[in-house]
C-alpha cells in the first residue's frame, strides 16, 4: 500500500458534509484498504467557522474555499455546498489545479453538467456525482457503467422523499395536502420553505441528470417539463382508489416510440397499485428502469439524509481515489446520441379528467363529442349527479398531451361544463 495519503478537501460541512468527515475518520483503515492508500482530510471550507464540529480538527477549518481548492496538493475535492455559485467556480478551479471532484450538487449538474464534464476532461480529472440523485441508492453508476452496453428506453421514478411522504400520508390517512405538509415539516422531512420539493424543482433537476445519462444526450433543467403537487386533493386520491391506483410525484424520462427523440418530465400521476412504485412508502425513493436487454430493473432505498447521501459520496470518493492511484479516469460524459428533447405536447399517455357539469340530459353526449373532435378516445366514464349539479370523470385511452390540452380548452367553453376539477395523467400501465 502506498504510504503517502491522498488529500481530500471538503467544501461544506452541513448535514451531509459532517457525515462525510465522520465516515472518513471512523472508517479510515477500511477506506485505505479498499483504495490502496490512506485518505486524509486536508481542509474543510465553511461559512461559519466558529461553529463546533465534533470530530473535525479546528485547524482544518477555513472560510477561504478558493484558497483551499487552489493549494495544488489536493487530490480530490468533495463539494456538498449546493447551489450554482460559488460551487461552479470552485469546481472548475479545482480541475484547473489538478484535483478530481465528487459532487452532490444536482442543481448545478442539471444546469451546467456539460461544461463541468468538459472542464474535467480537459484537465484529465474525474467528475463523479452519485449522491446528486436518490441519496444512497446506487443509480448513476449502474446507468453510466453497468447498463452501458444496453439500450435504456425509460426511467420512471420517485426521486424526492418529501413529496412521497406527503402523498403517502394523504393516501393512507385521508389527510389534506396542507395537513400532510405540516406533518412532514414537523418531522423534519420538509424544509421551512418546501417550494423546491413540492413544486417539483428538485425532482426536475434529477430527471435532467438521469435522462442525460440514460439516453447519451445532453438534457438540461430547462428541457424538463415540471408540475408541482400542491393541487392534489383528497378527492383525487378517492378517484385513484376507485381505479385501483394511487398518486405519486414522478420523474419520467423516455425515448419516443421511434427512438428519434426523448422527453423528460416531472408531475403527479396515478399509477396502478400493482406497479412496484405504488408500494414505495414514506420518505423513500425508488427508480424503475426499462431497457432492451435487461428488461425491468428497480432501485429502492433512502433518497435523502446525511448518512445515506454521505454513503454515496464516499463510494464516489473510493472510485476516484482508485483512479488517481492508477493514473486513470473513470467514464466522463456520454452525449454521442445527441437526440432532440421533445416538448410536453408530444408525450403520449392516459388521462383522468374530473369535470363539474350541469346535471341534465345531453351533457355526456356533448362532452364525448369534444373528445372525439380532438382525437382523444374515451376508455371509461363515471357520472354522479344531485340537485342540478354533477361530476363527470373521464379516463382516456393513450393520447398526446397536445391533443388533451386542446380537448380541455374546448371543454371549458361548454355552457354545461361548470369547471375542470382536476386533470391527472395515468402512468405505469
Amino acid at each position: 500500500m502506498r504510504t503517502r495519503p491522498l488529500k481530500v478537501a471538503l467544501l461544506g460541512c452541513g448535514v451531509v458534509g459532517t457525515e462525510v468527515a465522520r465516515i472518513m475518520t471512523t472508517h479510515a483503515d477500511d477506506l485505505a484498504a479498499r483504495i490502496g492508500a490512506p485518505v486524509e482530510l486536508a481542509g474543510v471550507a465553511v461559512r461559519r467557522p466558529g461553529k463546533v464540529r465534533d470530530g473535525i480538527d479546528p485547524r482544518l477549518v477555513t472560510t477561504d474555499a478558493t484558497a483551499l481548492v487552489k493549494r495544488g496538493d489536493i487530490d480530490v475535492v468533495v463539494e456538498v455546498i449546493g447551489g450554482i455559485e460559488p460551487a461552479r467556480t470552485l469546481i472548475t478551479t479545482a480541475f484547473e489545479h489538478g484535483a478530481s471532484v465528487v459532487s452532490a450538487n444536482k442543481a448545478l449538474l442539471a444546469q451546467d453538467g456539460a461544461a463541468l464534464h468538459a472542464a474535467a476532461e480537459q484537465s484529465n480529472n474525474d467528475l463523479y456525482y452519485e449522491a446528486a440523485v436518490a441519496g444512497a441508492i446506487p443509480l448513476i453508476r449502474p446507468l453510466r457503467e453497468s447498463l452501458a452496453g444496453d439500450k435504456v428506453n425509460r426511467v420512471l421514478g420517485i426521486v424526492n422523499g418529501t413529496t412521497n411522504f406527503i402523498l403517502d400520508k394523504m393516501d393512507s390517512t385521508g389527510a389534506g395536502y396542507q395537513e400532510a405538509l405540516d406533518e412532514a415539516t414537523a418531522l423534519g422531512y420538509a424544509e421551512a420553505d418546501p417550494t423546491a420539493d413540492v413544486e417539483g424543482f428538485d425532482a426536475a433537476a434529477k430527471a435532467a441528470i438521469l435522462a442525460g445519462i440514460a439516453f447519451h444526450t445532453r438534457v438540461r433543467l430547462d428541457d424538463v417539463h415540471r408540475e408541482g403537487m400542491t393541487e392534489v386533493t383528497a378527492a383525487d386520491f378517492a378517484s385513484a382508489r376507485e381505479m385501483g391506483c394511487t398518486i405519486k410525484l414522478l420523474a419520467i424520462c423516455e425515448r419516443a416510440a421511434d427512438g428519434a427523440s426523448v422527453t423528460a418530465r416531472v408531475h403527479p400521476a396515478m399509477i396502478p397499485l400493482t406497479h412496484p412504485l405504488a408500494s414505495v412508502r414514506g420518505a423513500y425513493n425508488a427508480v424503475f428502469v426499462e431497457s432492451d436487454a435487461s428488461g425491468q430493473l428497480m432501485f429502492y432505498g433512502p433518497g435523502a439524509g446525511g448518512a445515506p447521501t454521505a454513503s454515496a459520496v464516499l463510494g464516489d470518493l473510493v472510485a476516484v481515489c482508485r483512479n488517481r492511484l492508477n493514473g486513470a479516469t473513470g467514464p466522463g460524459e456520454s452525449a454521442y446520441a445527441a437526440l432532440p428533447v421533445s416538448g410536453m405536447g408530444e408525450v403520449v399517455t392516459r388521462y383522468h379528467i374530473s369535470l363539474d357539469v350541469a346535471d341534465k340530459p345531453g351533457v355526456l353526449a356533448q362532452v364525448a363529442t369534444v373528445f372525439a373532435e380532438h382525437g382523444v378516445s374515451i376508455d371509461t366514464v363515471r357520472q354522479q349527479g344531485k340537485d342540478g349539479e354533477a361530476s363527470l370523470v373521464v379516463v382516456t385511452h393513450r393520447a398526446s398531451d397536445a391533443a388533451l390540452g386542446g380537448t380541455v380548452e374546448a371543454l371549458r367553453k361548454l355552457d354545461t361544463v361548470r369547471g375542470v376539477a382536476s386533470i391527472m395523467r395515468v402512468e405505469g400501465e
